[in-house]
Order: C-alpha cells, then sequence, then structure tokens
C-alpha cells in the first residue's frame, strides 16, 4: 500500500505535469471505485488543474474549485502515459484500469488510475472541498507537518492503552503512516511493536519522535524526483525490516522475524527490538484491528 512517503513523492510528480493543464476528458471504468457521484466526475473536463496536494495517504487533485481526492488503498496505483489510446477503454474484470484522465493537448497524455486483484479498495472521490472525504476529515496531524513536535507527539500518546504498532497505524492519531513504514520506524527506534504506547517514558518517546520524522523523511528524499512507475521499487529497496523476514539485520545481523495477522503482518528484529526475544505470533491478535 501506498504510504506517506509515496503519495508524497506522486504529489510532487503530477504538481509537474498537471498544474496549469486543462483536463479534456474523465472516463470511469471500475464503477465501484467512485465513491461520490455529485458532482460526475465528467465535470472535471474542460477545467484547469490547480493545485496537487496530500492528506495523509490521499491524492488531492484541484481542477476549477473541484477536488479529485484519491485513496490508492492496497493494490490501487497511478500510472502516467504520454500518449493515451484514443479509443475509449472497455470495462472488463481482467482489466485492472479504474478511470482514466486525459489532458488537452497534441499528445494525449495523462493517467490511469489502476488497481489489481481481487480484493478492491481504491476510492476515488469528487468533491467541492476535501473535507467531504469522511477518510480525509478524521485525519490526525501530518507527522511532516512543521508544526508537529513533540509536545504534540506526547499528547498523542498519551492514554493511549494500545500497543504502540497500533496506534502508528491509526490515521485518526497520525496521517499517512501505515505497515510497512511503522514496521521501520519501529525499528529505527529499537522498540518493540507489542510495547504500550501509555508505558512509554519520555526518552523513550523522543526516540520514537526522532526515528519517525528521520525515517519518513529519508523515505521521501529517496522518493524525490522518481517517475510514478519506479517508486513502488524504491520503497521495498529502503526497507530494513519490512517485508524481509528471514534475511539478516542490516543493523545487527539478527534474523528479521514475522508476526501474522488476519490479513496482513508486521517485521522486526529481535535483537534491536525486543531483547532478543521473538514475540507470540497470534494469528486472532486484535494489534491491527
Amino acid at each position: 500500500m501506498p504510504e506517506l512517503p509515496e503519495v508524497e513523492a506522486l504529489t510532487a510528480y503530477l504538481s509537474e505535469r498537471l498544474t496549469g493543464r486543462v483536463i479534456a476528458e474523465v472516463r470511469p471504468v471500475a464503477i465501484s471505485a467512485l465513491k461520490t457521484y455529485d458532482p460526475p466526475v465528467t465535470a472535471l473536463a474542460g477545467r484547469t488543474v490547480g493545485p496537487v496536494v496530500r492528506h495523509g495517504k490521499f491524492l488531492d487533485i484541484e481542477a476549477g474549485g473541484l477536488h479529485l481526492v484519491v485513496h490508492l488503498a492496497r493494490a490501487g496505483w497511478l500510472r502516467w502515459k504520454e500518449h493515451l489510446p484514443a479509443e475509449p477503454p472497455r470495462p472488463s474484470t481482467r482489466n485492472p484500469l479504474a478511470l482514466r484522465v486525459r489532458l488537452e493537448g497534441p499528445d494525449g497524455d495523462g493517467f490511469d488510475l489502476t488497481e489489481a486483484g481481487t480484493k478492491k479498495g481504491l476510492a476515488v472521490h469528487l468533491v467541492r472541498d476535501a473535507a467531504e472525504v469522511p477518510g480525509v476529515a478524521r485525519l490526525g496531524p501530518d507527522p511532516l507537518a512543521p508544526d508537529f513536535d513533540l509536545a504534540r507527539f506526547r499528547a498523542l500518546l498519551g492514554g493511549e492503552r494500545r500497543r504502540i504498532k497500533g496506534v502508528l497505524r491509526d490515521q485518526s492519531v497520525l496521517a499517512g503512516v501505515g505497515n510497512a513504514y511503522s514496521d521501520e520506524v519501529l525499528h529505527a527506534a529499537r522498540m518493540s511493536p507489542y510495547k504500550l504506547a501509555a508505558d512509554l517514558s519520555e526518552e523513550e518517546t523522543a526516540r520514537l519522535f526522532e526515528a519517525l520524522g528521520t525515517t519518513l523523511r529519508e523515505a521521501v528524499e529517496r522518493s524525490r524526483g522518481l517517475a510514478a512507475g519506479e517508486l513502488k521499487a524504491e520503497k521495498k529497496l529502503g526497507m530494513r525490516v519490512h517485508g524481509r523476514t528471514g534475511q539478516p539485520c542490516p543493523v545487527c545481523g539478527d534474523t528479521v522475524r514475522e508476526v501474522s495477522f488476519a490479513d496482513s503482518s508486521l517485521q522486526y528484529c529481535p535483537t534491536c527490538q525486543t531483547g532478543g526475544k521473538p514475540l507470540a505470533d497470534r494469528r486472532l491478535s486484535r494489534l491491527l484491528k
């Protein structure tokens, strides 16, 4: 799933290619991806694209007073095309295409929103204000915002009786951090994903805050300037523990372990994070709910 660094990079990538351009047409293909109907996405035709911004994991493309707000979910992606096919796309259960946006101009460039697999989560909203999207309205503070400091972070964790892994992933607490980067942040902070947030000492909270900012900023910097099609590979290459079960930890050399759940998993290093002790792997754990 694209998280804050990848969506931030997509935002910059699209800003360069979309700002000031006029939308020629929008063609919805997978109706299941459309979460709003008034105004229809076809209302974007003829409008000039303004700012492209990020809200957590949401992309927000403003055009003529309307906002095309996209959440890529687990298997969604944006694919830029220098020359889009002239013929209308045909809906098909085997076609991953969900939405096509073509720009005015001789080249017919633009982008496709696609989603692989059968479990559909891609969400496309067209609204007059991004805050009309429920997922955007409930977002917590952005960890890369200039005003997000240690005091604010400490206040967010105060009284949280949940495990820190689940707190970091909760979008109403922090906007943009998901399964992958929460693993990376906790590894950088040398902290067990099972530790209760409310039990963190002042030193541990400060260390986690530092790891959060450093990990996300480094990931954003690695992704800067990359084409949309290169971002997934860069994310994978930049991971130290997430998705690397059975491989050596790049810090201490211990074997990266995994805890599996019903629909996801977490990875960690026992030596760096849990005093050398493996965590219990309970598939029915309520950690990530």
